[in-house]
């Protein structure tokens, strides 16, 4: 058998497997706009979000926060605080889903439209969500914000695309961490190899696996690792999706 070449995907922040949970739960401050724009497109590669259970409840964050795409599909809890006139009464909290990128804008100042300039960390959430934690007339609200377990309907979703030599999988509906750090694949007549991360959580291989059933194992950030056997059939085709196991 040929050499197996792979695109490895570049994973210098190695300290994110090494997360500690309680340091996630704590809130921190924040900022949030709205926008109906986070409903169908994003820079996760997630498209319609209806079709993965994201729903209205997507996002686009902030460079400190997306993380070159490594953040995509992960969970926060956001709710509205220290603004009498725009918060809801009582701060109630919603949990989103990191869903795209909201990008620098360094034509304006970070006070005023620069909201996604680093080093500030912002959502840009969609406006039904936005109205369940402040009226729909804000301009901008003052949030905290924390990660939390990602509670998700049925298993983890893989969209396979691709071509002769070339395999993509775009991995969503990913429960408890949500965030996706490493994927490998294997074939019925191949053994594990890893894929690197195109975008977003679109992630690729170069290797020709048409006509073998497919096997995945995903690693989250926090290091916890699943394995799900066979879960595209031998006659898989580009365009379709499958289901595996989920955390």
């Amino acid at each position: 058998m040929g050499a197996i070449i792979c695109l490895h995907a570049t994973l210098t922040l190695c300290y994110l497997l090494l997360v500690i949970t309680s340091q996630d739960e704590e809130w921190r401050s924040a900022a949030a706009t709205s926008d109906d724009s986070t409903l169908t497109e994003g820079a996760c590669g997630f498209g319609n979000l209806d079709r993965h259970y994201y729903g209205m409840y997507g996002a686009g964050i902030s460079s400190v926060l997306f993380n070159r795409g490594s953040t995509c599909g992960a969970c926060f809890e956001v709710r509205c605080v220290n603004h009498i006139l725009w918060c809801l009464q009582g701060s109630p909290s919603i949990v989103i889903t990191a869903t795209d990128f909201c990008p620098p804008n360094y034509g304006l100042p970070a006070d005023f439209g620069g909201w996604c300039n680093v080093p500030r960390a912002h959502f840009h959430i969609s406006r039904p969500a936005f109205s369940s934690i402040a009226h729909q007339k804000a301009d901008i609200v003052p949030i905290q914000y924390r990660r939390v377990k990602c509670e998700r309907k049925g298993g983890i979703r893989y969209a396979l695309s691709g071509g002769a030599y070339f395999l993509q999988i775009l991995i969503s509906n990913v429960g408890s961490d949500g965030e996706v750090v490493a994927v490998k694949v294997k074939g019925s007549r191949t053994g594990w190899v890893p894929m690197g991360r195109n975008w977003g959580q679109n992630w690729q291989c170069n290797i020709d696996l048409s006509r073998q059933p497919l096997s995945f194992e995903l690693t989250t950030v926090t290091g916890m690792t699943l394995t799900s056997y066979n879960v595209a059939p031998q006659n898989w085709k580009y365009g379709q999706t499958f289901q595996g196991k989920q955390f």
